[in-house]
């Protein structure tokens, strides 16, 4: 059976593969040593929202009894195997990694990471009194015995475990104790001459005889629990849905254990009671080198050493943008009639381009209405200030909430309620579909016309990440594509039956018929002799119908070039589609993000940006949108990303036809490769 389904690679081996690239990033001499530090607290974070809802999922299908293999052939159950495998191997090498490599480094440079005994009388005397004052005080030791029941650990909480000698005195045999998450998981010692750190996780069990007086403790031990995390959401049985995404947040936090991370130094015992209590299987237990968790690594990455890290990269402003006032909306407004601006962020300002776009709507007296779509913003959003200070002065604002916004949703509850104190309309979408395109309109009265003016993005409307994030987006005056975005919003509001738009494609309506049509047609202009291409940079490609499309393109002869970030479906198993199907993946400095889909089209090339990933979710069931790009010299821009993206000169993941992704970091010559961003950074440096 698993012949006959082989077509593709599966979602969640392929998200391993992902995984697995951001820790080789851990292992890059030419990455400045604190950010190599960084990506191996990025690869623990992503580990966690893997088992929160992809293991979580798959488990859950096992316990409906699912047995039917997916696409690419494994039942749930063989499936969970392989991951569970893969992923013990990764946590072991990451592990490895911090201790043989990466400690040593940072030792080098003078950041030490110490045990207890290692220091000196006065460092212990120090983190005495700092354990005495700042933590002793917040702990708080939980015990099992008939009158106490085993506590409630939380989800991706560190804990220790504490093995406790029982007396005649006391039916006692186990203690928990949480590390708090409210104090730095590093503690730097006194020795000013040094910086030597060592973990409140030790400092912690250096003086548990103190939380438990009078009690024999055997031994401890380090643990972690993750939990389902995927929400399930009813809305056909809801009336207020955002009262039920309230409750169901709250459901959440005590969702079912799907993984437990433990010490190799734990007692198989010890480990057999924890798994009883927490009713979890051996298959879902992690063994690990201490310490666990480390996602805190952030802290050390963090540290002020300059020469440790990427040099410093200030985003430009847009050159359409460079001689504008952005103080003044009708110097801003007047820039966007003179034509679209293409933008790159963050190589160009998210802040000086979108932000004040927003800003200066919603200050001008002459706008009259604002629409604007939100599916994960910041805390302190200018965005969202800049909507409610429109709404404050009466203008007509609509802001698209979508609160089920993976792990954002409590901040867009909150973001909700306070739009709504001040009158902005606050709309959910539509029922069943999230929204996750990235849309603004705004509609400005000019004399005696009202004109409409247009942002469409590849990125979330957040100005954090847009320094962080590469995302595409533009500005634009265009009517038609004011048209498209007002009947867009009206649907998103209201209701409408009519989904055709002149320069959008939208999902679920006519994106994916658009663009299998669009790939249909690669290969009919191929067998017709004419000039057939497709190009994709995407974040994933999962949908079975959309690679179906891509592979008969190939059989037919249709270069076909795919650059995406993360998981990706695709495999090469045939000599027609290994000679014409090309697959890179980027990562690096920035999280690529943009999303770009080019058509050869017989020499009338069609560019295509916008927030879809070709995924079921993304072209089934949520909103999204695609904008064609009209102006040529736009095209040649997003032609260069592209180029850049697949060329030989830059370091990039391939996929090879065994179908393993292998990187390629140096020249024939053996001297390292310039990595793609790094190439886009000097280059805006330069300009």
């Amino acid at each position: 059976m698993r012949d006959q389904l082989a077509n593709y690679q599966d979602r969640e081996l392929t998200w391993l593969d992902f995984d697995t690239r951001v820790l080789e990033l851990t292992e890059d001499p030419t990455i400045p040593l604190l950010e190599r530090v960084r990506f191996l607290s990025i690869f623990s974070s992503n580990l966690d929202e893997f088992f929160m809802v992809r293991v979580a999922s798959l488990k859950a299908k096992i316990e409906r009894g699912v047995t039917t293999p997916n696409s690419a052939g494994y039942t749930p159950r063989e499936l969970l195997k392989i991951v569970l495998e893969r992923t013990q191997n990764l946590v072991n090498i990451q592990a490895e990694r911090f201790k043989d490599v990466i400690i040593p480094e940072l030792a080098s440079h003078g950041i030490e990471f110490c045990k207890i005994s290692e220091l000196t009388d006065e460092e212990r005397s120090q983190l005495k009194d700092y354990y005495d004052k700042r933590i002793f005080p917040v702990l708080t030791p939980l015990v099992v015995d008939p009158s106490h029941p085993f506590p409630y650990i939380s989800g991706l909480s560190l804990n220790i475990g504490i093995n406790i000698e029982s007396s005649e005195d006391q039916d006692i045999s186990f203690a928990r104790v949480k590390i708090p998450t409210n104090l730095p998981r590093f503690i730097r010692t006194s020795d000013q001459s040094k910086i030597r750190f060592v973990l409140i996780d030790e400092l912690i069990a250096e003086h548990l005889s103190e939380l438990f007086p009078g009690v024999t403790l055997k031994d401890h031990f380090f643990f972690r629990v993750t939990r389902n995390q995927d929400l399930d959401l009813d809305e056909d049985e809801t009336d207020d849905i955002l009262e039920t995404m309230e409750k169901e947040l709250t459901r959440r936090r005590f969702g079912p254990p799907v993984r437990l991370e433990v010490d190799k130094v734990i007692h198989p015992e010890v480990l057999n009671e924890l798994m009883d209590e927490l009713k979890i299987e051996p298959i879902d237990v992690l063994k690990y080198d201490s310490p666990l968790d480390l996602r805190s690594l952030n802290q050390i990455a963090d540290l002020d050493f300059p020469e440790l890290k990427y040099a410093p990269f200030r985003s430009e402003t847009a050159p359409e943008l460079r001689d504008v006032d952005l103080d003044s909306s009708d110097s801003f407004f007047t820039a966007l009639r003179k034509g679209e601006i293409l933008l790159h962020h963050p190589y160009q300002s998210f802040t000086t381009s979108v932000v004040n776009f927003l800003e200066n709507a919603a200050r001008d007296p002459h706008v009259l209405a604002i629409k604007q779509t939100l599916y994960r913003t910041s805390g302190d959003s200018p965005i969202v200030q800049a909507l409610i200070e429109a709404a404050e002065a009466g203008k007509q604002v609509l802001a698209v909430i979508e609160i089920r916004a993976r792990f954002d949703e409590m901040a867009n509850v909150r973001w909700a309620r306070k739009l709504e104190e001040v009158g902005v309309h606050v709309v959910y979408g539509l029922m069943g579909l999230k929204t996750h395109a990235k849309l603004s309109l705004v509609v400005r009265e000019e004399g005696d016309t009202l004109r409409r003016y247009c942002h469409v993005g590849t990125g979330n409307y957040n100005p954090k990440t847009a320094r962080f994030y590469d995302d595409l987006g533009i500005l634009s005056a265009d009517p038609v594509l004011g048209e498209d975005l007002s009947r867009l919003f009206n649907e998103l509001s209201g209701y409408s039956t009519k989904h055709e738009y002149s320069r959008l494609l939208v999902a679920p309506h006519s994106m994916r018929k658009g663009l299998i049509a669009r790939i249909k047609r690669e290969t009919r202009h191929h067998l017709d002799g004419k000039p057939a291409w497709i190009r994709f940079k995407l974040n994933s490609l999962l949908d079975e119908e959309i690679i179906d499309h891509l592979y008969e393109a190939a059989d037919a002869g249709v270069k076909v070039e795919i650059v995406v970030r993360g998981i990706c479906s695709i495999r090469l198993n045939t000599q027609a589609r290994r000679e014409n199907i090309k697959v890179r993946s980027i990562l690096g400095r920035f999280l690529e993000h943009s999303r770009i889909y080019y058509f050869r089209n017989g020499g009338a090339e069609d560019y295509y940006i916008g927030s879809a990933d070709m995924m079921h979710r993304n072209l089934d069931r949520r909103v999204e949108s695609l904008v064609l790009i009209e102006s040529e010299k736009h095209k040649q821009r997003l032609a260069a990303i592209l180029d850049d993206s697949v060329s030989d000169k830059y370091s990039t993941w391939k996929l090879t036809d065994e179908n393993k992704w292998v990187r390629n970091t140096k020249d024939h010559d053996g001297n390292y490769l310039v990595s793609f961003q790094d190439h886009f950074v000097d280059r805006h440096n330069r300009s």
